[in-house]
């Protein structure tokens, strides 16, 4: 399987290479050559398969010959080495739980498939290698747990400044040994800017090897095909019809790797994009007009994206063709006052805590179905209600305990450099790495 460029086409890369590089010229991101398909008699009898068998025969088509057999069943096997419970919360919508991971959020199965994949291609490199990733929250604490002293690379890992809630900063900057935080005076979309920049700098990549663990890179999205595939197993067990399947949306690589599952032969009736403020996406379906807008804060921080960067996959997925895409997405923005109100009412309703994100998607849905009673769906619970301890709280006047694995964690020191949005700063903290 090659990978081309979605801004120069005639760069063709391999999985190893988009791997590594993260993203092509012109800050372009890769999206493979053809679209694997998953065979009817798989899709129609996964509940033979054990999770392990699931992940292996939805990632091999993409890696190819790249990488062992053997190897790829081991790094596929660790990716899902954990509970993805998919439970009811009423008899409507039910909720894929993501966040039974070492850092209790979905980003641990694409983090840890990546991390694998790349200590593999990477263990006869001779230059040290920099992961650099901007996180609006959790995918830098699943980055940092899943590279955390891997020998010979080195993470940086840049966050919003007051964007990001006290466990998920603890998870981001106290690990220290080869993991380094730094604390950015702005916006997730600056974070991601200076990435970006980074990346397309002559003097950072003439000294350094550079990679990414964002949801630009291909091996950090590709595997969430794998718990599409794992939720379907499940549902199907209760429920005959496709389901309608809604994901809280931010930088879009959750929900574009769904679409990704979808086009392969995964049974969906439509799926629904659930965005806080941030409502770029959403505005887009209503008018056409893909407007990037500066983030706004919310409680749902991981969303607050206010230009996605894999939508442009989706486009890709979609041939660039609004109708086709308009007709099996949806885009429903919730803000913080609805988000709060809902976590109080389905707790209190249904005895089921969600946090902020699920909240989102929560709401999203139930509208989606009030509009269309005859169907039912499931939303992805993209991260553990302790994440957000106040928003919780606020909702719910309920404390959050924290759970054991977490307690060691939250008693360590805060270790973070903080610069700001200018990218001359991160430059020069990249090169005092040499």
């Amino acid at each position: 399987m090659n990978y081309y460029n979605l801004k120069d086409s005639l760069e063709e890369v391999d999985f190893r290479t988009a791997t590594i590089k993260g993203q092509g010229k012109e800050k372009g991101l890769f999206f493979p050559e053809s679209i694997p398909q998953f065979e009817e008699n798989f899709i129609q009898n996964l509940h033979q398969y054990t999770p392990e068998e699931i992940a292996y025969r939805c990632m091999r088509d993409f890696v190819g010959d790249e990488i062992p057999s053997e190897i790829l069943w081991e790094i596929v096997s660790e990716t899902v080495s954990f509970d993805i419970p998919l439970k009811k919360i009423n008899d409507k919508i039910s909720i894929l739980e993501l966040f039974h991971g070492p850092t209790l959020a979905f980003k641990d199965i694409g983090a840890r498939f990546m991390s694998r994949c790349l200590s593999y291609f990477l263990k006869d490199q001779e230059k040290k290698v920099t992961v650099l990733v901007a996180t609006s929250g959790d995918t830098g604490g699943a980055v940092a747990h899943g590279f955390y002293k891997l020998p010979e690379i080195n993470v940086v890992i840049l966050y919003p400044k007051n964007r990001v809630s006290p466990v998920q900063e603890k998870q981001l900057t106290a690990l220290g040994e080869n993991i380094s935080a730094l604390e950015i005076n702005g916006s997730f979309d600056d974070c991601q800017s200076l990435v970006k920049q980074a990346f397309s700098d002559q003097e950072i990549n003439d000294h350094l090897f550079l990679t990414s663990a964002n949801s630009i890179n291909v091996a950090r999205w590709l595997p969430q095909q794998i718990y599409y595939l794992l939720a379907l197993k499940q549902w199907s067990q209760y429920e005959t019809e496709k389901p309608v399947i809604c994901v809280p949306s931010g930088n879009f690589g959750n929900i574009c790797a769904g679409l990704l599952a979808y086009f392969r032969g995964l049974p969906a009736e439509h799926f629904i994009a659930a965005c806080n403020e941030n409502d770029t996406v959403p505005g887009y379906l209503k008018t056409q007009n893909f407007i990037p807008k500066k983030a706004v804060p919310t409680l749902s921080n991981a969303m607050d994206v206010g230009d996605p960067s894999n939508f442009v996959r989706i486009l890709e997925l979609f041939d660039h063709q609004f109708d086709k895409l308009k007709n099996k997405i949806s885009g429903y923005s919730v803000d913080d006052q609805q988000t709060l109100k809902t976590i109080a009412e389905v707790y209190k309703k249904h005895n089921y805590l969600l946090e902020p994100h699920s909240a989102v998607a929560f709401v999203s849905l139930q509208k989606f179905l009030e509009e269309n009673p005859d169907k039912k769906g499931f939303i992805l619970g993209t991260a553990h209600p302790v994440k957000f301890p106040e928003a919780v709280e606020k909702a719910t006047a309920i404390k959050v305990e924290i759970p054991e694995a977490l307690a060691d964690l939250m008693t360590k020191e805060k270790k973070t450099v903080e610069i700001s949005s200018d990218f001359e700063e991160l430059k020069r903290f990249l090169l005092s790495k040499i």
